[in-house]
């Protein structure tokens, strides 16, 4: 929440500035005001919110949000990086290959359909293959995925790609060397895996994931 308020701090100084300020002695928010910034408690409502938003450079080149599907009292989240360009013009997450590779994991490997997961991403925008990605987008836009985790509440998050996994805990291990190993976080347990769109290149490594997704339904 914390980036999410400097966010807003930052983008009112520069419509200040836009408007000719160029020294102000007033204080645009304070902590006492901290309330009026807290996100909505309503999936639904969280998502119109995400599709107002600006607070990054990404929001100028999307088309869509691509906010977080599914079952919104899931036990398992899947939490992967952000959106590809399909994704992007229509909205929906994991589309392609890497979508029906997900779904594959899903229903063969945990027995489950994706209807009954929740499946969000860390970032809501697209980033252009033209465009540097920052850290910056990731800590304003992570806001977002921590409130969609504490209103789903699911017992298990799955963190798919390195992003995920780094941007969720501040861990800056390599994936290969913690891929599948559970640990707790506040209220719910994280493996950190590979991402689909991964394993498309590296097709030798889908076993790793099998395992990894085997002890995970072991706990269920």
């Amino acid at each position: 929440m914390k980036n999410l308020h400097n966010a807003l701090l930052l983008k009112q100084l520069q419509q200040l500035k836009e408007l000719g300020y160029r020294y102000t002695d007033t204080k645009p928010f304070s902590y006492e005001e901290q309330n009026s910034l807290e996100l909505p408690n309503e999936l639904d409502e969280l998502k119109k919110q995400a599709q107002n938003c600006h607070l990054c450079s990404l929001s100028k080149s999307r088309n869509k949000i691509v906010f977080g599907e599914g079952n919104k009292n899931a036990d398992i989240m899947f939490v992967g990086g952000f959106p590809i360009e399909m994704e992007d013009d229509t909205g929906k997450i994991f589309l392609g290959r890497g979508g029906e590779m997900l779904t594959a994991m899903i229903e063969k490997v945990l027995g489950l359909q994706r209807k009954d997961v929740y499946i969000s991403n860390l970032l809501k925008c697209h980033p252009l293959n033209t465009q540097e990605l920052h850290e910056t987008p990731f800590h304003t836009c992570k806001a977002y995925l921590f409130k969609e985790i504490e209103l789903v509440k699911p017992k298990i998050i799955i963190t798919l790609g390195k992003e995920a996994f780094h941007y969720l805990t501040n861990e800056t291990s390599e994936l290969k060397d913690i891929r599948g190993e559970m640990t707790t976080h506040k209220n719910f347990r994280l493996m950190p895996t590979y991402h689909p769109n991964f394993l498309l290149k590296n097709p030798s490594l889908k076993k790793e994931v099998f395992i990894d997704l085997q002890r995970v339904k072991a706990l269920l």
